[in-house]
């Protein structure tokens, strides 16, 4: 047996009364684990770049183990840019190859830079046009139920490319289900962390290809996108996104 552990946590009150979104996580705990996994997200929303949470919401759940996915990780690589504009160039370039049309490439790109405040979830948009596929605002569709700690050769993986920080193995392992989910083509991500302005762009076509400057250092906005096939059913996806647990592991592909 696992547990879901979810924190969300925010400024202001509640995120459905207006609160401003200060920190998500996530965890696929064994009991042993749970307490420990509680106790940090706790920790995190306290004391996160973005404010001191005064809301802060931690869900536990029982999740039969037979149900939990096992998925292997997405190779990683990167691509190299100066500034915000070369960034932005580079992960359009890299959706249109992961099989994004270009024009909705940069149509997607665009509705993430104009976001007036940090997206909680994501927003699902059409990899053929760009158009916005879903109806739920800056709260997206979240991705939950997901894990990839309790995977030594996982680990040793990220930590050989010296990748263990606070953002890159939570963003593999959410990268990674995504990824997963039949119907989505690509994601295009970067941090509402004032400090970090590393993102990514991820496909199952390519991995995860991390790309420095994707935003200004100091910003507090940010969020993702995923393309979807225009074949794809939204409610489907939605359903695997947010319920689906999944633990991702070392794959061939991640050597």
């Amino acid at each position: 047996m696992y547990y879901s552990v979810r924190m969300r946590a925010a400024e202001g009150g509640p995120h459905e009364q207006g609160g401003r979104h200060i920190s998500g996580a996530e965890r696929l705990a064994s009991v042993e684990e749970v307490e420990a996994a509680a106790a940090a997200m706790i920790r995190r929303a306290l004391f996160h770049p973005r404010g001191a949470a005064d809301f802060i919401n931690v869900q536990i759940e029982c999740v039969d183990k037979a149900a939990v996915s096992e998925v292997p990780a997405l190779p990683v690589s990167s691509r190299s840019a100066a500034s915000v504009a070369a960034a932005r160039g580079e992960a359009v370039a890299e959706l249109a190859a992961a099989g994004v049309a270009e024009a909705a490439a940069v149509r997607g790109l665009n509705r993430l830079a104009g976001l007036a405040e940090a997206m909680r979830g994501a927003m699902l948009v059409s990899a053929a046009d760009g158009a916005r596929l879903d109806s739920s605002g800056l709260r997206g569709v979240r991705v939950s139920r997901m894990d990839g700690s309790g995977d030594p050769g996982l680990q040793a993986y990220l930590a050989e490319r010296g990748l263990l920080n606070d953002h890159a193995p939570e963003a593999l392992v959410l990268a990674t289900k995504v990824a997963s989910c039949p119907g989505v083509v690509a994601e295009l991500c970067w941090s509402d962390d004032p400090g970090y302005t590393t993102g990514y762009v991820a496909s199952p076509a390519r991995g995860y290809c991390r790309i420095p400057c994707l935003k200004e250092a100091g910003s507090d906005q940010g969020g993702r996108v995923f393309f979807l096939a225009e074949t794809a059913d939204v409610s489907a996806v939605c359903r695997y996104l947010e319920t689906q647990p999944v633990k991702v592991v070392k794959g061939a592909a991640s050597k």
